[in-house]
Formats: C-alpha cells, sequence, structure tokens
C-alpha cells in the first residue's frame, strides 16, 4: 500500500482510478534510490515532471502501464479500495530502485507536465538482471471516519 498520497491527488484516487477517459491510463514510474526527497517535500509535487525535478527517474527499468485496474467501494469497511495486477520488470538492470510512483495519465499522448502523481512506495531493489515483480494488493485505500 501507498506510503504517500500526493496532494494534488487527495480525494481524487477513485475517479482516477476509474479510468472514465478514452485514453488514459495509471502508470507506474521507477525512481533511483539515490538522491530521493523526503514524503513531506514529494507530496508536494502536483505533476509528474516536477516529481522528476527532485527525484531521478530510473528510465532503465521503464515506466510500466497498469493492468486490470479495479476501484472496489467497501461499505462495509467505510474505504475504497484501488487495486491492479503486479507489476513486472524484466531482465532488470541500471540503478538500484528507492521508489515507485503510480500516476495518473489524462491520455497516451500526455507530456510529464500533465500526469498527475497519485501514489508514493518506498521499494528497495537492486536490478541484477533477473525479473522483478512488484506485489500489488490495493496499491491505495482512502477512507473516512464518521
Amino acid at each position: 500500500m501507498a506510503n504517500i498520497v500526493f496532494n494534488v491527488a487527495l480525494g481524487r484516487l477513485a475517479q482516477y482510478g476509474d479510468l472514465s477517459a478514452a485514453a488514459d491510463s495509471l502508470i507506474a514510474v521507477p525512481f533511483a534510490a539515490a538522491g530521493l526527497p523526503t514524503d513531506a517535500t514529494m507530496r508536494d509535487y502536483a505533476t509528474l515532471a516536477a516529481v522528476k525535478g527532485g527525484a531521478t527517474e530510473q528510465t532503465t527499468l521503464g515506466r510500466k502501464t497498469l493492468a486490470n485496474v479495479t476501484v472496489t467501494v467497501d461499505n462495509t469497511n467505510d474505504r475504497v479500495a484501488i487495486d491492479c495486477d503486479d507489476i513486472v520488470w524484466t531482465a532488470t538492470s541500471g540503478a538500484a530502485i528507492g521508489a515507485v510512483v503510480i500516476c495518473y495519465k489524462p491520455d497516451t499522448a500526455s507530456a510529464d507536465s500533465a500526469v498527475i502523481p497519485m501514489t508514493k512506495h518506498d521499494v528497495a531493489m537492486t536490478p541484477d538482471g533477473t525479473d522483478y515483480t512488484l506485489k500489488v494488493t490495493d496499491f491505495a485505500r482512502t477512507s473516512s471516519a464518521a
């Protein structure tokens, strides 16, 4: 589950997760462990371009489009859960990973300045040529106290 939800995405997670636009998607973007800003700093970034201005994207692994995204309203526990298939990188290489940021991409042609960071997940992984699977169980949950 997420370590932080970016301020710009608070209250919008379920909307973005529903993927209601014609060409929108959720993407996972890996970031190098070296030089990651604090969560307090990161949560204020409003675009993927801003996140990349404060942290280094690990481009060797590449971005992944999330598959089978589901949004579940859980009235019993008063929350919404957003889930997807596990994320797999094959034949990993490049710099060590310290975080994966899941973003809402409004359109396939969206520039990073239009991509909205939703959640940041602490991930400690050193690429070694093998496949790496990031296990996902509800990458985000939101709830309210009544």
